[in-house]
């Protein structure tokens, strides 16, 4: 079974680049973030004709996640995250496909930093904490997955030198991130891939992407019965090179049926 997360930067505007993704990759799941669509807005027909049932958490001009299987109608379990009621961002959707609990998030970028949009990052993580707690208290596999905008490591940023006083990877947030893996979670890129340099997003800047100068902010937690089922992971780093593409890559990971 094979399960991707992709920030696609706008869904109706990104379409073309993301059927085509999908047509070439043929992920069996898929979770999305920055929709940048209102729920009314979301390209509902053109995800069915390329094979897809969705549910989606959408929000006029910014964030929006949503969740397509293959294989039937996700079951929503979950929409938004659980400790604000006064937080309207469309952050976070939970569905159960096939057996399977998947959370797909969009967490804050919190910049500029210090400041209000930090403080909320670092509150909605809290909150993130939380609600995954009890997601490892479920007797089933479980995934969270989606742009976590941290580089947990030196190792996931290019120059990190350059990246001390980002909200992406202030010491807040690196010990935010590691409070939430240390809960029992298995990052599956690093897992696998322990000392290789690998990227998920290249600024559209600088040619970022040409030069390689990106940072690994698109990640796959798993629990312990998602761990032992993990053969692959990777990143689609081509689909960034192609025209009028998101500035963030396909992540996947490939796990044994039960």
């Amino acid at each position: 079974m094979k399960i991707a997360t992709y920030n696609v930067n706008g869904i109706n505007g990104r379409l073309p680049v993301l059927l085509r993704w999908l047509n070439e990759s043929a992920p069996d799941v898929v979770c999305l973030q920055e929709l940048k669509a209102p729920q009314e807005k979301f390209p509902e027909q053109a995800i069915k004709d390329a094979g897809y049932h969705a549910i989606w958490h959408g929000q006029k001009s910014w964030n929006g996640v949503a969740i397509l299987s293959r294989s039937g109608q996700p079951v929503e379990t979950q929409r938004g995250l659980p400790g604000d009621p006064e937080d309207v961002h469309s952050r976070y959707i939970e569905a159960t496909v096939n057996d399977i609990t998947i959370g797909c998030l969009y967490l804050p970028n919190g910049n500029p930093a210090p400041g209000p949009k930090f403080d909320y990052k670092l509150a909605w993580f809290e909150r993130l904490t939380l609600h995954a707690a009890g997601l490892l208290t479920l007797k089933r596999p479980v995934i969270l997955t989606g742009d976590y905008n941290v580089m947990p490591t030196e190792k996931d940023v290019y120059k990190p030198e350059g990246w001390v006083n980002d909200a992406l990877f202030r010491p807040e947030t690196r010990a935010a991130f590691k409070k939430l893996v240390d809960q029992g979670w298995t990052d599956a890129i690093r897992k696998l891939y322990p000392n290789d340099t690998i990227y998920t997003f290249w600024d559209y800047f600088r040619n970022a992407y040409e030069r390689n100068a990106g940072l690994r902010i698109d990640h796959f937690l798993l629990n312990a019965e998602t761990d032992r089922r993990l053969l692959a992971a990777g990143v689609d780093h081509h689909v960034r090179g192609w025209e009028k593409t998101s500035d963030h890559a396909p992540v996947w990971i490939e796990i044994k049926a039960a």
